[in-house]
């Protein structure tokens, strides 16, 4: 006979797919809704086919994943039933919830209520589902002495096999997560994570959080997500439509920056070239580069209006351009205020000697020629690539604006043997888009967003990091990263450096050292490295039953890679095959015979699964996969140019797998690994 808890929970299953549906069927006639004019009209259908969308119902995705029973008897208002779920549903409009959004004040409990502290709460009841069917549930009686111990269905939806994107973790956030997701959204964080903590999970679900619990605010303001690079965000990229938002942008450094400069990179600078042009040193030579083209008047102006003559001296237009320059403005406001400044005080000697003016003279004078030809002169146009272009090849701007700052070898480093004699023959490098960023934002002020959430911070440079922190000068930030994962030469080495250089220095630092996702078996192999990576981080430690599976073999690793492909991608779940970026054709070649992809070279198809994927050494941040085979762990660090950053890389790949990790290796293992 069918258990009848297990038959109840799914009639309810089944009357809130009903009711979804239903909440759909409403929303079907958008395209009828007309606003007061035409853009209003517009931007309403949009909200509303956005929301229509949001309510698509997945039938292989349970619409809940657990239920808090609150009783009166513990302090709750009144005893009630709460299913909590990706998104609220309703059964009519205005009535009962028969599902409640993850992110609403009364599901909080469902997350940090424990055993001698219900929150109010009597049963805490999780649900386990296969193909979206419930196949099974556990109770937690919190009012209960040792009622709220270790969950078996939490733990086997954490170890739970993957395949595709990354999903989100609404079902598994742990209390420590909840506190940094539900943070209010004046708040900013930098949260240093251990592989395995789910830092980045916890940055997308506040995202979701902040977008549900201050959606009037964000709505105008927005939400941005920086990741390291397109395949990341590609990996990501379904998190956040599958809790309910569509509204975060999601950019790259690089596409950020290169967006809002309007360049393009095609090269790639030397490390210390680039550690140079990361430089926060380099915020304030660009600051004396823009405010250096203002220039003295070497004479005064001569304005005819109307019968009279009107001179304005040079101290006196050196007065204007001091108290523009003085105001903090930026470059082109205080461009566009000059003409009105210099017409001002013409009028003031027209009203001395008697003639009436009023606001027409004062436009007619600024649009003068006299005074056009003086502003164009005292106060150029500029353009951010147009004054990185000049700065990078013009010794003498360069000298000029770096006195005191740089020194003659950093200026020599800076401009190079052959500089480039224009912005169109300038090969843009990363670095110099940063650059002309910050450039641009001297000239028109960047407009600011709500919230900013930057993954992998520990990678990007100081004037990276100013640039993220621009879009968040009015709002707040929150940084996620591991400094033992911190493998570029300009990367910041601190989180406390790293939060004053995006503007926030107030902002509270976290550490997440439990692991959820990387086995203890391999969390403890790759932490051999930590002392000579991270000495001052504590070291992390998975907190999952199972200890996972970890083979190091010494074996030619092209030689063998086809059959350990075969043999591991007979096992449940993703296979990530990390090697050397030099041995990525020469692996896709051995692989011939198998199935597989190539991460950032074969075209996704959203339809099909890819479970073996070959992943170049350099884009595994930030990824994960069930079983992973690393090749020759002593090649992924001689390739990088220093010894420190090669053993962070290996850290990196070493700690992507969430059931096990073999190695094989021909030559000697990395001496800190033993």
């Amino acid at each position: 006979m069918s258990d009848p808890v297990l038959l109840a929970e799914r009639a309810h299953l089944s009357a809130a797919r009903g009711a979804l549906a239903a909440m759909r069927a409403r929303s079907a006639d958008w395209t009828q809704a007309i606003g007061g004019d035409h853009v209003s009209t517009q931007h309403l259908r949009q909200q509303l086919y956005r929301r229509r969308e949001s309510l698509a119902d997945d039938p292989a995705v349970p619409l809940f994943f657990g239920r808090i029973d609150y009783a009166a008897s513990l302090g709750a208002e009144l005893d009630e039933t709460c299913y909590i779920g990706r998104r609220h549903i309703e059964e009519s409009i205005g009535g009962d919830p028969l599902v409640m959004d993850w992110r609403a004040p009364m599901a909080l409990p469902f997350y940090r209520a424990r055993a001698g502290e219900p929150m109010g709460v009597e049963l805490r009841r999780r649900f386990g589902f296969q193909h979206g069917e419930i196949t099974a549930y556990e109770d937690e009686r919190l009012a209960e002495a040792g009622g709220g111990g270790p969950s078996a269905l939490l733990e086997a939806e954490i170890e739970r096999p993957r395949s595709g994107p990354m999903r989100d973790i609404v079902a598994t956030i742990q209390p420590d997560q909840d506190v940094l997701v539900r943070a209010d959204l004046d708040d900013s964080l930098a949260i240093q994570g251990a592989p395995g903590t789910g830092k980045t999970a916890v940055g997308l679900h506040r995202a979701a959080y902040l977008l549900y619990a201050f959606r009037n605010r964000l709505s105008r303001s927005g939400v941005l997500v920086l990741g390291p690079n397109e395949s990341f965000l590609g990996y990501i990229g379904d998190v956040l439509p599958a809790l309910g938002e569509i509204d975060a942008t999601q950019e790259t450094i690089e596409s950020l920056v290169c967006g809002a400069g309007r360049v393009t990179v095609t090269a790639a600078d030397e490390p210390a070239v680039a550690v140079l042009k990361g430089d926060a040193r380099m915020a304030e030579v660009l600051h004396r580069a823009v405010w250096s083209q203002v220039s003295r008047p070497e004479q005064g102006i001569e304005v005819v209006v109307g019968h009279r003559l009107v001179r304005v001296p040079a101290a006196t237009i050196a007065g204007v351009l001091d108290d523009l320059a003085g105001r903090g403005t930026r470059y082109e406001a205080g461009r566009a205020m000059l003409p009105q400044r210099l017409a001002h005080h013409v009028l003031l000697r027209l009203e001395a000697a008697g003639e009436t003016t009023d606001d027409r003279v004062q436009a007619s004078v600024a649009r003068s020629r006299p005074v056009r030809e003086a502003c164009k002169q005292l106060w150029p146009p500029l353009t951010a690539p147009g004054i990185v272009q000049a700065l990078l090849s013009d010794p003498a701007l360069l000298s000029v604006a770096a006195e005191g700052v740089l020194s003659g070898d950093e200026q020599a480093l800076l401009v190079g043997a052959r500089p480039p004699r224009s912005v169109r023959s300038r090969r843009w490098t990363l670095a110099d888009a940063v650059l002309v960023d910050e450039a641009g934002d001297l000239l028109n002020r960047q407009p600011s967003l709500g919230h900013v959430i930057v993954d992998e911070a520990q990678d990007l440079s100081a004037m990276m990091l100013r640039a993220a922190g621009r879009r968040a000068s009015t709002g707040s930030v929150t940084l996620l990263g591991d400094l033992a994962q911190a493998t570029t030469a300009w990367g910041v080495r601190d989180w406390t450096e790293a939060l004053a250089h995006v503007g926030h220095a107030e902002a509270t630092v976290t550490e997440l050292v439990e692991g959820f996702r990387v086995p203890g078996a391999v969390i403890d192999y790759a932490a051999r490295l930590l002392s000579h990576i991270a000495p001052g981080l504590t070291p992390p430690r998975s907190i999952r039953h199972s200890r996972g599976e970890l083979t190091v073999k010494r074996a030619d690793p092209l030689a063998e890679v086809a059959a350990a492909v075969a043999d591991l991608a007979d096992r449940e779940g993703t296979l990530g095959v990390i090697v050397p970026s030099t041995w990525v054709e020469e692996v896709d070649r051995a692989l011939a015979g198998i199935h597989h992809g190539v991460l950032g070279l074969t075209p996704r198809d959203p339809e099909a699964v890819v479970r073996v994927e070959i992943v170049d050494a350099q884009l595994a941040k930030g990824l994960e996969f069930d079983h992973v085979l690393l090749l020759e762990p002593a090649r992924l660090v001689e390739a990088e140019p220093e010894h420190l950053i090669g053993l962070r890389r290996l850290y990196v790949c070493l700690t992507r797998a969430v059931t096990s990790l073999t190695v094989l290796h021909a030559e000697p293992l990395p001496a800190e690994l033993g």
